[in-house]
């Protein structure tokens, strides 16, 4: 049996490279996957609130995250869902975590460096120990696959240092997982600046695509989408724009770069532009129209959530007492 494990935080409007990046990958997966293989998804909702969030917005959007997970494809029946807050064995063994992982370690980590660095003494502890509790979620669950975007390596590699850490202390607890990357898309780029990685918190909104975006708001974005110099459509290093958007109209359009090239041989930037948000649109609007079938019934999703923390927990307070009773706790 693989246990493969993930999640996304709720916060903000999904765009398409959350989408491509995470819950697609996820998807597919699924669809191929063994009869016995097991899948995670989680909301992060833990990890949101390292930032302030408004109460109302943060259930908001955790209801709507787990409907976009729905709509997409993700089974309920074969895929655990759940929110990180409804299972206390997270910041139980987060805890366990912080006692044996040196500081040092957490310093290195160049999310908290760079956030840090914005926020300055503002910043929370929260942000400090989130890679710890990061590490709690994967290996709480026995994992042996994380699929995760480019910029969470770093943290995985630290999961991974800690699980190895608490075996070499305590003996062997936790099962050591693996970083899976999807080599194409799996870092989707602003449509403003391809240095700078598509996100919800961009105050230009000119620069992502959300995925409730209307088919008008898209063919504007794509329409105003950064190009490189050249008229050629071709992917490489030195046409970082046009190759992000090649990027996107692969996936969408389900065709390996070199068949995108070739199909636009000859073409202009605008013809591959006007084709992209036409792909866009496509793909999008029928995505769209379950999320909002799904998302209407709230009470249906959130009993998801209900059902899926019941399976989490069945699974990870096994591997907490077990490594309770390595540290040595009285069990009760």
């Amino acid at each position: 049996m693989k246990t493969v494990f993930s999640g996304i935080q709720p916060s903000g409007e999904l765009h398409i490279g959350n989408y491509i990046g995470a819950i697609k990958q996820w998807v597919d997966m699924e669809k191929n996957a063994a009869a016995d293989d097991r899948y995670i998804f989680m909301m992060a909702d833990l990890h949101t609130i390292t930032v302030p969030q408004n109460p109302g917005e943060l259930f908001k959007n955790t209801v709507e995250l787990t409907a976009w997970y729905l709509a997409a494809g993700l089974n309920p029946d074969r895929v655990t869902m759940f929110a990180q807050s409804h299972n206390p064995d997270h910041p139980y063994l987060a805890w366990m975590f912080d006692c044996i992982t040196p500081m040092g370690w957490m310093e290195r980590m160049t999310q908290y460096k760079d956030k840090s660095k914005k926020q300055g003494e503002s910043t929370s502890v929260g942000l400090f120990h989130y890679p710890s509790l990061m590490a709690t979620d994967i290996l709480l669950y026995d994992t042996d696959v994380v699929p995760v975007g480019e910029d969470q390596t770093q943290h995985i590699e630290l999961t991974r240092d800690i699980a190895k850490k608490f075996n070499a202390r305590y003996g062997d607890v936790f099962k050591i997982p693996n970083i899976l990357i999807q080599k194409n898309g799996a870092r989707i780029m602003s449509l403003q600046n391809p240095a700078t990685k598509m996100s919800k918190s961009d105050d230009n909104k000119s620069a992502t695509i959300s995925l409730l975006d209307d088919p008008d708001s898209i063919q504007k974005k794509i329409s105003r989408a950064m190009t490189d110099s050249g008229d050629a459509i071709v992917h490489r290093e030195d046409k970082p724009a046009l190759s992000n958007l090649i990027n996107i109209y692969g996936i969408f359009a389900e065709q390996d770069v070199q068949s995108v090239e070739q199909a636009f041989a000859g073409k202009s930037y605008s013809d591959f532009k006007k084709a992209l948000a036409e792909v866009l649109v496509e793909k999008i609007t029928p995505l769209q129209q379950k999320f909002h079938e799904i998302n209407s019934d709230q009470a249906y999703v959130i009993s998801i959530l209900h059902k899926g923390a019941e399976k989490a927990r069945s699974i990870s307070t096994p591997k907490l007492n077990e490594a309770r009773k390595a540290v040595g706790f009285l069990m009760l």
